[in-house]
């Protein structure tokens, strides 16, 4: 493996990560804004709120961590993605800023009516945000995002079927995971009711996103030839392990498991995200530029994986730390003290 390649299964882990804890993060954006009104809907957005309330901003740091080694070791890829994509990449950037507006202001808005305002402005951004980064992944992989500055359409290459479907597999695959979490989250409380709510809302969205996955197929089979032949060739056994897992889930959801489910869910998401690069290898722009092609210099990829080797010893242990206090309810606790 050169230092390159190196780099870009480092950035493929930061898009991994971003993928599973940042769409468990939208999905659950995606709950709070279609509970209802009643006490059961109330205490479902309670539960959304106490859930993510201490987390919802360190997993934004996956999306910095991505965008900044794009950014600093394939100079090249960002500035295509960036200069052509500008329209759903500046909608995405909108939601992320609206959605931490709306989930701020409604903790500490005085009057009922503001109050419901930021709830569904942060429900609203949650959904477009994972959208809007899907139609970016589609115009990727159909190869609309040209190598240069601007060089492809403004509109077309992100406003496509494919992107279309693969924006609605994001929201979808985000919303799942969001419930999954959810369930574990509610039987910690011991509340049954919201476990039943969860665990049904979590079956129907993993129905949902297996229709979208295999209309996404036919989409790349048809816009996307190359990554639809990598994902059926080099990438399949990690595409059947993705099914596996999501299977798994199901069974155990429909058996009342409580353990094992949100592994088989991250799981499932993992392995589909590293079929897709399995499928694009070696390109960062499928069939016009190559990892080697688009890489920097070599001293500026040495010291990303060096910086990398820090954030492994430094910070990955503080966002576990983060993680544990919070499934134990000890930030809670904290806060209500």
């Amino acid at each position: 493996m050169s230092t390159a390649e190196a780099v870009a299964a480092v950035l493929w882990t930061g898009v991994t990560l971003y993928a599973v804890f940042g769409g468990a993060d939208f999905g659950s954006g995606f709950w709070a804004l279609f509970a209802s009104r009643d006490a059961r809907g109330r205490r479902a957005r309670d539960l959304v709120d106490w859930a993510i309330g201490p987390v919802w901003e360190a997993n934004h740091v996956w999306l910095i961590f991505t965008l900044v080694t794009l950014w600093t070791a394939f100079p090249t890829a960002f500035e295509a993605v960036m200069s052509t994509l500008f329209i759903p990449l500046s909608l995405a950037a909108l939601g992320i800023v609206l959605r931490g507006a709306g989930f701020a202001f409604h903790r500490v808005a005085a009057r009922s009516g503001g109050r419901r305002v930021a709830d569904v402005t942060f429900g609203i951004a949650s959904v477009l945000t994972p959208f809007f980064m899907g139609t970016v992944v589609g115009a990727v992989a159909s190869g609309r995002v040209p190598v240069g500055n601007a060089k492809g359409d403004a509109v077309t290459s992100w406003f496509n079927p494919l992107s279309l479907v693969l924006g609605a597999l994001f929201v979808t695959a985000g919303v799942y995971l969001a419930a999954v979490f959810l369930v574990s989250d509610a039987r910690r409380f011991g509340d049954t009711d919201l476990v039943g709510y969860f665990t049904r809302r979590a079956q129907v969205a993993a129905v949902l996103a297996g229709a979208l996955a295999v209309g996404g197929i036919f989409a790349l089979r048809a816009d996307a030839r190359f990554i639809y032949d990598g994902l059926t060739g080099d990438g399949l056994p990690l595409v059947l392990l993705s099914l596996v897992c999501g299977l798994a889930a199901l069974v155990l959801l429909w058996r009342g498991a409580r353990r094992g489910v949100r592994p088989l869910a991250v799981g499932a998401m993992a392995a589909v995200v590293w079929g897709w690069g399995v499928a694009q290898y070696p390109y960062l722009l499928p069939q016009s530029l190559t990892i080697e092609a688009g890489a920097g210099a070599s001293e500026t990829l040495t010291v990303v994986l060096v910086l990398f080797g820090v954030a492994v010893l430094v910070v990955l242990p503080a966002l576990a730390l983060l993680f544990t206090l919070d499934q134990r309810s000890l930030l809670e606790e904290e806060l209500e003290g």
